[in-house]
């Protein structure tokens, strides 16, 4: 079980459920939940607003340590009741006070934001803007944590191992990416076979060559899914 936010995290939770409200627009929140298949309801908040209204909350916090940090981030994530208030939880995370934070100590809460959220507006997120950068500044160190998430019962651990990469164009190490692939290759999972094909697509922006020498390559393994996503801008393999 999740433990009690703090006193300060109920607080702010309040105080940005209140603000939220004020921009949210009721009539489209039933329409958004279905289109998230989501078990959480919403408030009806456009991704630009809701983003407006952190710049308006989060900036005057005072986070005194690491520690105080993660204790706000995850005291919103477990007690948000609309689907909102989790994607600020995420935008918390990412508060720019929180730069000197974002080292391999941060990696325990963004994995337990990827394994509870479990879909993937949260988990897609996560990984390209969090993930990502933790990767670039410890190539060694987080390439072997998504070597290991790559081959985790969690789907959305593997699917952050395989997207971890996504906007590192030719800076991408294709070796780790073809590593991460490798575990889910064949698998019958929608999120997977997806993740896959965005990972050689946007690869292949940078070398297509590469992307189409590997298509080849893996062509009886390769899900057609993913083998569509992969060739979409590059043509034929």
């Amino acid at each position: 079980m999740p433990a009690t936010p703090s006193a300060e995290a109920a607080a702010l939770l309040r105080r940005l459920r209140r603000e939220l409200r004020t921009v949210a627009r009721p009539e489209n929140a039933l329409a958004m939940q279905a289109y998230m298949k989501s078990a959480m309801p919403f408030l009806g908040v456009s991704a630009d607003d809701l983003r407006a209204a952190c710049r308006r909350i989060f900036p005057t916090l005072e986070l005194r340590d690491a520690a105080h940090w993660r204790s706000l981030v995850l005291g919103l994530w477990h007690a948000a009741r609309y689907r909102e208030e989790r994607h600020a939880a995420i935008e918390l995370s990412g508060l720019r006070a929180a730069r000197p934070f974002q080292d391999m100590g941060a990696l325990p809460l963004y994995e337990e934001l990827i394994t509870t959220g479990a879909w993937w507006d949260f988990v897609d997120v996560l990984t390209k803007h969090r993930l990502g950068p933790l990767l670039r500044q410890n190539p060694r160190e987080m390439g072997a944590t998504m070597l290991a998430w790559s081959c985790d019962p969690n789907l959305w651990k593997r699917r952050s191992s395989i997207l971890c990469q996504l906007d590192f164009k030719q800076q991408t190490d294709r070796e780790l990416l073809y590593a991460c692939i490798e575990p889910s290759l064949g698998s019958r999972e929608f999120f997977l076979q997806k993740a896959i094909g965005w990972a050689l697509r946007q690869l292949a922006w940078s070398d297509p060559n590469d992307v189409r020498a590997y298509v080849r390559a893996h062509a009886d393994r390769l899900a057609a899914l993913s083998r569509r996503e992969a060739l979409k801008n590059v043509g034929p393999a």
